[in-house]
Parts: C-alpha cells; sequence; structure tokens
C-alpha cells in the first residue's frame, strides 16, 4: 500500500470481516476499505450466505473476484451455507474465527458482521469461551425508534436465531442498524467520477455497482444513487468516534426483525449516526492513494 503515514502497532487490531458479498453492490466496498486500512490486521474474509440456495458459494467467489482487482493474496475463507441449525458440518469459516480467537496474539479481534450472523453464531456455539475475546460489529437490525416499526430488516432476518444467540452471549456487540447505516448515501456519477479511475480496483468496484444497479435484485433502489450501507462497520473499528453511539439493554429479536424486551438483556453499544463524510472520503482517498494511475 501506498500511504506514506504508519499507524503504531499498539494500536492496530485483528480483523476477520464476514460478508454476504454477492447479495448486492456495497460489500465490495468495505471490504476494499478495510483491506486498504493499515490500522487493520485482516485475518481472512469469510463468504457469508443471505438465505439462498448456493447464496455463500457465490459470495466466496466474488470475494476472490474482488481481491484478484486488487492484486491482494487475501486469506479468503468458505462459511455456512445455511442459517444456524440448518448444516450439521462446521464450516472452515467458522473453525478460523474460534482458531484466531483462540490464540494469544495481543492485538484485539474484531469480527465485522456485513450480513446475517450464522457464522459467527456457530462460532459461539461450538466455542463459547471465545466470548471475552471477540468484539463483533454487525451491520443489521432495525431502528429503536417507533417510526420504523413495520420495516424487516434484511441482515437480521436472514438468520433470527443467529442474531439471539449472538445477543445472548456475552461477546462484546456494536451494533450499526439500519437508521444508521442507510445515512451513508453516494450518487453513481460520483462513484464513476473518483472510483471508476483507480486503475484495476476501482473499475472492479464501479462497474459491479452499475451492473447489479440495472438488475432484475435492484428494483428497491431509487436509479443513480446508493447506499453503501456495509462501509460504518469498518470506519467505526478504524474510528469508534465516527459516529454517536449509546450503550443499551439488548432485546430480543423477534422474527420479523421487530424487538421485544424479554427483561435479560445486557449491555451493547447501538450506533445512532455515522458520520458519512467520514467514511466515504476515507475510502476514495485511500483508493485514490493505492491505485489511481498518475
Amino acid at each position: 500500500m501506498k500511504l506514506t503515514y504508519c499507524v503504531p502497532e499498539n494500536k492496530k487490531i485483528r480483523v476477520i470481516i464476514d460478508s454476504d458479498t454477492a447479495c448486492e453492490a456495497d460489500d465490495p466496498f468495505a471490504i476494499a476499505h478495510a483491506l486498504m486500512s493499515p490500522k487493520l490486521i485482516v485475518r481472512a474474509v469469510i463468504a457469508e450466505h443471505f438465505a439462498a440456495p448456493g447464496s455463500m458459494q457465490k459470495s466466496y467467489e466474488a470475494i476472490k473476484r474482488l481481491t484478484a482487482a486488487m492484486e491482494l493474496d487475501v486469506n479468503v475463507l468458505s462459511g455456512e451455507e445455511w442459517p444456524l441449525k440448518q448444516t450439521k458440518r462446521i464450516s472452515e469459516g467458522v473453525k478460523f474465527i474460534i482458531e484466531e480467537a483462540r490464540s494469544q496474539n495481543s492485538h484485539p479481534l474484531y469480527i465485522l458482521c456485513l450480513g446475517a450472523l450464522s457464522n459467527i453464531a456457530r462460532a459461539l456455539e461450538e466455542a463459547p469461551d471465545i466470548e471475552q475475546r471477540i468484539t463483533v460489529v454487525s451491520i443489521g437490525g432495525r431502528s429503536y425508534e417507533d417510526s420504523m416499526r413495520d420495516f424487516r430488516e434484511f441482515n437480521f432476518g436472514n438468520d433470527v436465531e443467529a442474531v439471539n444467540k449472538v445477543l445472548e452471549s456475552q461477546v462484546s456487540f456494536w451494533q450499526i442498524p439500519v437508521s444508521a447505516y442507510a445515512t451513508i448515501q453516494v450518487g453513481l456519477a460520483e462513484l464513476q467520477n473518483k472510483v471508476s479511475c483507480c486503475g484495476q480496483a476501482g473499475k472492479y468496484l464501479y462497474e459491479q455497482m452499475v451492473t447489479f444497479n440495472r438488475s432484475e435484485y435492484a428494483s428497491w433502489a431509487s436509479g443513480e444513487s446508493w447506499s453503501l450501507g456495509d462501509s460504518p462497520a469498518v470506519a467505526v473499528t478504524i474510528n469508534p468516534g465516527c459516529g454517536e453511539y449509546k450503550d443499551i439493554q439488548s432485546k430480543r429479536v423477534n422474527p420479523d426483525t421487530s424487538y421485544t424486551d424479554n427483561g435479560k438483556g445486557r449491555l451493547i453499544r447501538v450506533y445512532e449516526t455515522i458520520d458519512s463524510r467520514y467514511v466515504l472520503e476515507d475510502f476514495f482517498s485511500k483508493l485514490e492513494l493505492n491505485y489511481k494511475l498518475v
């Protein structure tokens, strides 16, 4: 990487990225952001399913395409193929989470979950001893405000049982709900101007975005803009102060992704806002400095 500054060794952290990369077009931007950030020691990128047949494998292949475009040698692993309790075989990704959490490495370990929580929930189920050794940063969940009462949130909805497994554990949990992650809005014109010109990496990121935008799977999108909604997981890991948050008592997540206060909650961190300028400009700058041809 071509950045001229250094991050002090004692401030670096280990990261495992868990991503349903083939689900839609924002995951690759978040993964690329993490891979370009010197504070983050990316130990692996694990493919997550998105509750469709073959979706985990599609995510695995999408991660490989991204890392090839970035010309980086990254540890890419398969994850669970289906939601919690629906598979017996333990995936290589889950095994790696457990091994990495049990290691004696002095750098703290963060699991960045950009989709369902099936992989991290399975790891906690198989190895409860790792609960105190990791921090989970999750993109997912409804707002805690009544105005979003009828909204079924996609990431939590893809494996509600896994979400509750994680929330019922003692693992440190940072949640970025839809009311915060959906604010990272960017126009396709800005991506053409700032991303597509940055070598093969930028070309790949931009082209996979515009290809998805015109596909049948993007019927919900507005047409010439997108939310880079997975990128806040990377941003708050680099800089926990890039948004406003509060500690609240966790609640149980219902099948429709609404919340129920069952009186058994424990403190979790919930981000209420994210500094979109910081998220986008940090990403654009790192991409340009590393990949733009002069």
